[in-house]
């Protein structure tokens, strides 16, 4: 692999020029298996890096251009009923890449962002649950004062 990072920094060098530093500390934060968060303003090419590194390193890549109408599904993806086999299916969400250029997250609900960063964070989603699913939560004496909320589990579609 160290015979291979000067000439993939080579490569993404050609198209983002001048940025040698961030091209690298990106490049050290995807072989480290982290996320990248480029802030500056518009029309330096943060866009053109991303999708220069998943070109480079022949990554599945997705965009998302998040909005206030996005909702969780649109990240995670969701189950829908297939009638021929009687079943839920998983549609995939955009997550579902190996680079994911999420742009302009703060424009979306908090919902929507935490869909998000529980995926970037636990490298999985949460999608739906068997139906019918339960809680079953006994009460002892000793914890009679206590009060927890148990709810009733159910599939939902996000």
């Amino acid at each position: 692999m160290n015979e291979k990072i000067p000439e993939i920094l080579r490569q993404i060098e050609t198209v983002v020029v001048g940025k040698n530093e961030i091209v690298e500390k990106i490049l050290m934060a995807i072989l480290a298996g982290g996320h990248v968060l480029m802030e500056d303003v518009p029309g330096v090419g943060k866009t053109t890096t991303a999708m220069t590194f998943a070109k480079v390193l022949g990554l599945d890549t997705k965009r998302v251009q998040f909005t206030s109408d996005t909702v969780p599904s649109d990240i995670i993806g969701y189950s829908v009923y297939d009638k021929e086999s009687g079943s839920f299916v998983y549609k995939p969400g955009a997550v579902m890449t190996n680079l994911l250029l999420a742009d302009e997250i703060n424009r979306t609900s908090s919902k929507t962002q935490s869909a998000l960063l529980e995926a970037m964070e636990e490298l999985h989603v949460t999608v739906s649950c068997p139906s019918p699913s339960w809680c079953w939560r006994p009460r002892t004496p000793w914890v009679l004062r206590e009060r927890r909320c148990c709810r009733r589990l159910r599939w939902t579609g996000l």
